[in-house]
């Protein structure tokens, strides 16, 4: 099959899933205005982190006065899961040079990811099929820096009183609202809030990071009891 025909399946098949993806950076660029940033470091940090859960991370320690380190590290953390994607796709991509991981890694962000991997499963034996993963992925990619940018346009021209800071909880909320079904990952939920809440003033802003390796434990231990009862 021709590279041309495998990027236009990725672009086709990514389609419907760019839905919810245009909203989402509608709210990145109007909420990194409304917090204080500059319309072009918000479209800079759309065109860098490239990750909408990411970059309310960044623009809300930010504004927080957390310290570098913090904010970096709690971004490094948010997008964490990459390495899984990257590690997942890396046996059907390892005949490629260098500069085209490199290159590809860029787009691999969770719709192109989710594609990608079905695609390559069933049709390993395709000598160009990294196409795909850049036809889907680019197309998020141009979505993406669109919709930032509309919310950037929206964002400066909104009137501050209107406080649309709210939707960064309302963002996260919508991501993990499915998680609420289990029991498990309810009880990490709740334990992550509660840490949050707990050691809120400590110093650097780090609560986040204190938060995120307490519930990280919880879900080790709950794993472990679930393994150890099979």
């Amino acid at each position: 099959m021709k590279s041309s025909k495998i990027f236009t399946k990725g672009v086709l098949d990514v389609l419907p899933l760019l839905i919810p993806v245009f909203p989402f950076g509608l709210i990145i660029g109007v909420i990194g205005v409304e917090l204080g940033f500059s319309p072009l470091m918000v479209f800079v940090s759309s065109l860098v982190v490239f990750s909408g859960s990411a970059q309310i991370v960044l623009f809300q320690l930010i504004s927080g006065g957390a310290s570098p380190l913090v904010t970096l590290t709690s971004v490094g953390v948010t997008n964490s899961r990459h390495f899984l994607y990257g590690a997942v796709l890396s046996e059907y991509l390892e005949d490629l040079s260098t500069t085209w991981k490199i290159f590809l890694s860029y787009f691999l962000v969770d719709q192109s990811f989710a594609l990608s991997q079905r695609y390559f499963k069933e049709n390993s034996s395709l000598e160009n099929k990294h196409f795909y993963l850049l036809g889907s992925g680019s197309t998020l990619w141009l979505v993406w820096q669109t919709s930032s940018l509309f919310g950037i346009f929206l964002g400066s021209i909104v009137p501050e009183e209107l406080g649309l800071a709210f939707a960064i909880p309302l963002t996260f909320l919508s991501l993990i609202i499915h998680e609420f079904r289990k029991i498990d990952h309810l009880i990490v939920i709740i334990a992550s809030g509660i840490l949050a809440i707990l050691f809120y003033e400590i110093p650097f802003k780090a609560y986040i990071i204190v938060a995120s390796l307490g519930a990280l434990m919880i879900a080790w231990i709950i794993t472990n009891i679930k393994y150890m009862k099979k």
